[in-house]
């Protein structure tokens, strides 16, 4: 079985940034099921807050690569 960070390793950047705003829409209605009542699953919360956090993370490491990468070039 492959772990959640080897798939969205294996994503494009604007694949990823496409998967951190739904992943972001659906922590917000998440939230707003918790509020109203409706939400079952509380640990889901949890769940998508960390997949958030991977997937900034994974971002975040790509934009560091490129900036070291350019300073690499012109160093």
């Amino acid at each position: 079985m492959v772990s959640k960070t080897a798939e969205l390793r294996n994503m494009e950047t604007e694949e990823l940034e496409n998967r951190l705003n739904e992943t972001r829409q659906e922590l917000f209605n998440l939230r707003f099921q918790l509020v109203t009542g409706q939400l079952d699953n509380t640990s889901r919360i949890g769940d998508v807050r960390r997949l958030v956090a991977r997937i900034e993370t994974l971002l975040r490491e790509r934009e560091i690569e490129a900036a070291e990468a350019l300073a690499q070039e012109r160093g």
